[in-house]
Formats: C-alpha cells, sequence, structure tokens
C-alpha cells in the first residue's frame, strides 16, 4: 500500500512532466508543419502577383486589385479571414482592410523573426471584439508569419501575415494530443502495474517469512519452556532420589539389624551356652544346641538371600517384556506361596534395558505392597497396548489406603524411577483394593 501510494504520485507526476513536454513538442511540431504548408501554398499563388519589391514600397491598384480578387476566391477566400503585407519598416504595404494600407507599426517580435528568414505561427482563439465582423469569433485562427524573399537573391523583401480558419486543424491537433496522452498514460499505468506486482510478490514472500519465523520463535519459546521445566524437573528428581537412596540405605540397614544380624547375635550368645562350655553336659544336649545354633545361622543366611535378591536384578537385560513380567510374578509367588492372576497382549514391544528394570521393579514392588497390605487378596498384573502406550497395572483386593498421608519409600521411588524414564505413574485406592499404573511411550521405543 505505501508503493501504491508514493510510487503512484511520483509516477503521476512522472506522467504528467512527461506527458506536458510531449505534447508541447507535438503542438509545435505539428502548428510548425502546418503553417510550413499553408505558407508554401499561399506563397507560390502570390508570389507571381507581387512586383520588385525593392523598387516600389507601394502595390499598385493593378496589383492590389490582382491581390484582392485572388485572396477573396477560391480555397484561399474560404480558409482566410485576414492578409497583411509588410515591409521591413513596419509600413503595411497590402491588407484586405483597405483602412490598414499604408500605416506604420512598430514591428512585432514575430515579424521580426519573419525578416529573418523564419515561418512563424501561432495558434489561438481570437479575441471576440477583434474578430466579429468577420465572423469568425468562435473559430480557431492559425496566425503565419510568411517572409516573401527575392526569387534571383532569396533575400527577405517583406513579410505576409495572414490568419487561416483551422477548424479541422485544431481536430487534428486535438487528436494527437490525446493520442499522446493515452500513450503516455497506457506506459504509465502498465509500469506501476508492473512494478506494484513486483513489490506484491516481495511483500507476501516477506509476509511469508515473517509468518513462518513467528512459528520459529513461538515454537523455540515452547521448547525453552520445556527445557525449564525439565530442568527443575530433573533438580527435583536428584534431590528425591538422593533422600530416597539415603532412605533404602536406612532401610536395608534396619533389615540386616532387625533381621540376620539379631539372629547371628543369638548364635554368638548360644555359643557361650553350658551345653557347650561344660565337659559334663550329655551329648545329647550338646548336639541338640549346636543344632539350634546352625538352625538360627540358617535362618540368618535366608534373610541375607531374601534381602539380595532385593538388591541384585535377575538377568533381565535380554529378556522380553513378557517374560520379565512372568519372572516378577513367579518370584513373588515363590517367595509368598500366593497366587497372582497374570494377562498378557499376543504382542508387547521391544524395550531399552533402562525400561526393563523399571518394569520389572514396577511389578516387584506393587506385588510386594499387595502382600504385605492386602495379604495377598485377589493380586492381577494386567498389561496393554492402547494408543501407542504401553500400559502396565498391578491391583489387589484389599482395604487400601490414603493417599494424601501415604509416605511410602516403594511408591515415591516407583514415581521417580518412571518419570526419569518419560514414563507416567498413577496410583488409585479404595475399601475395593489399591491399583497401580505405569504408562510407557513406546513410539521411539519399537
Amino acid at each position: 500500500m505505501q508503493f501504491l501510494i508514493a510510487g503512484g504520485i511520483a509516477l503521476l507526476a512522472a506522467m504528467l512532466v512527461v506527458g506536458l513536454w510531449v505534447t508541447s513538442q507535438i503542438r509545435e511540431a505539428v502548428i510548425r508543419n502546418s503553417a510550413g504548408t499553408t505558407a508554401l501554398y499561399v506563397d507560390s499563388v502570390i508570389a507571381p502577383l507581387l512586383p520588385d519589391m525593392r523598387k516600389s514600397q507601394l502595390l499598385s491598384d493593378s496589383v492590389r486589385r490582382a491581390l484582392d480578387e485572388t485572396l477573396d476566391q477560391g480555397a484561399l477566400g474560404k480558409k482566410l479571414v485576414s492578409f497583411n503585407l509588410w515591409g521591413r519598416d513596419g509600413k503595411i504595404l497590402y491588407a484586405k482592410d483597405p483602412r490598414l494600407i499604408g500605416q506604420v507599426f512598430e514591428p512585432s517580435a514575430n515579424l521580426i523573426r519573419a525578416f529573418k528568414g523564419d515561418v512563424v505561427a501561432e495558434f489561438d482563439r481570437p479575441d471576440d471584439s477583434e474578430w466579429q465582423e468577420q465572423k469568425v469569433a468562435n473559430s480557431p485562427l492559425l496566425e503565419i508569419y510568411n517572409p516573401v524573399r527575392e526569387p534571383w537573391s532569396g533575400d527577405v523583401v517583406a513579410v505576409s501575415e495572414f490568419y487561416e480558419i483551422a477548424d479541422d486543424f485544431q481536430k487534428t491537433l486535438n487528436a494527437a494530443l490525446w493520442s499522446s496522452w493515452l500513450v503516455v498514460g497506457g506506459a504509465t499505468a502498465a509500469a506501476l502495474a508492473m512494478l506494484s506486482g513486483i513489490v506484491l510478490r516481495g511483500s507476501r514472500t516477506i509476509q511469508k517469512q515473517r509468518l513462518a519465523l513467528e512459528a520459529k520463535i513461538a515454537e523455540l519459546q515452547e521448547l525453552l519452556s520445556q527445557n525449564s521445566k525439565l530442568r527443575h524437573r530433573v533438580q527435583r528428581a536428584s534431590r528425591r532420589a538422593t533422600a530416597i537412596n539415603e532412605r533404602y540405605l536406612r532401610r536395608i540397614g534396619a533389615d540386616l539389624h532387625d533381621g540376620p544380624a539379631q539372629l547371628v547375635a543369638l548364635a554368638a550368645l548360644r555359643m557361650d551356652s553350658l551345653h557347650l562350655i561344660d565337659p559334663a553336659a550329655p551329648s545329647r544336649d550338646r548336639k541338640a544346641e549346636i543344632a539350634d545354633i546352625h538352625h538360627t545361622l540358617d535362618e540368618a543366611m535366608r534373610e541375607i538371600r531374601a534381602i539380595c535378591n532385593g538388591l541384585v536384578l535377575p538377568q533381565i537385560e535380554t529378556a522380553a517384556v513378557g517374560d520379565i513380567l512372568r519372572l516378577a510374578v513367579t518370584e513373588h509367588q515363590r517367595r509368598t506361596a500366593s497366587s497372582v492372576s497374570l494377562t498378557l497382549p499376543a504382542r508387547l514391544p521391544e524395550l531399552g534395558t533402562s525400561e526393563r528394570i523399571s518394569i520389572y521393579r514396577f511389578a516387584q514392588e506393587g506385588l510386594n505392597n499387595a502382600w504385605r497390605h492386602a495379604n495377598g487378596k485377589d493380586q492381577a498384573v494386567d498389561a496393554s497396548l492402547t494408543g501407542g502406550k504401553l500400559k502396565i497395572q498391578v491391583s489387589d483386593g484389599g482395604p487400601g489406603f490414603d493417599l494424601a498421608s501415604s509416605q511410602g519409600l516403594g511408591l515415591a521411588g516407583l514415581r521417580e524411577r518412571i518419570e526419569s524414564i518419560g514414563g507416567h505413574f498413577e496410583t488409585s485406592s479404595s475399601t475395593k483394593g489399591t491399583r497401580l499404573t505405569v504408562t510407557l511411550p513406546i513410539e521411539e521405543q519399537q
């Protein structure tokens, strides 16, 4: 729009300047050519009638009558409304109006130019008062000053001034002027249209690039926002992971202290029993005491192995997802002598090592919670594929618990583990049971 306004004004101004210059040139050329043609015609008609202008400054009566008859009849009589023959001193040697003959006037600029040898012409509408008697006030006139030359020397000896009725000439001139304006206007409009098309195309390109840049900026801002959220999430996860690790260590210490350590301490105390120290003690009692010590140590070893089994994962790096879930269910049933319902789809995706470990821990922790808090009632593990996502649920039929007041170490650790691999962890509990759900995107994992 700015280009159309500014360019249109500039081109319009240029069109006016060029148009005025062209039309002025055309007007001058047409007037000059028409005047030259008319002057040549008039000169060819009256030249034979003129005497030697050097010898006689005034025309004789016979020459005047001949000029009167020639200028009043034929084509010249219809076209010429005035005719004056000027001498070099400004005297009118002959005129169609007899009253002007012999009068002397100050030579005009056109008359002076004509005496220098130039054909001078002017085109305009005459003043009404000046030409009212000739009844040509409404007709355009072509004023012509034609030098009269001496035949044998070519010197200008007089100037003929005459006015030609130029109705046809005006029509021709107007047509030429209109044609020139149409050409100049058409060229200007074509130039404006072409330049406008180029600018419009560039404007559209700039608009598309601006929209694309705005989209890229919005996308970048969104990515920056996501990166900021992920950074804060990683920081929170790191802090929680540190706290959880400390709690895990305390839990392992408590399990070792309350279990194997107590049994080993009991065995150590029984090593000081009188049945073993006193040589007089019956052999049967000594054997029974030793058997009890062995039993206590075996029990301690079993608890240590159980704790180690919870810390060291089975060989699941190359196992399929279905096999991992079957292994978790089988191990849980072996340890607790309980029953677990397992539901698997026909095909499960291949996942990375981190995802396999997280799934195993999720199933293990979920089943352990179901055994401890729901006494193993209605334990179930379900896996499904929905909308490009893997969903795994561990549920039970226990009494449930209050999610708001629950500070369990296992659930917090599971949530951090699942969210660290891009998954979603959800817990729901009611009086009809508890359900743990993990959802993993698998588009990038397959």
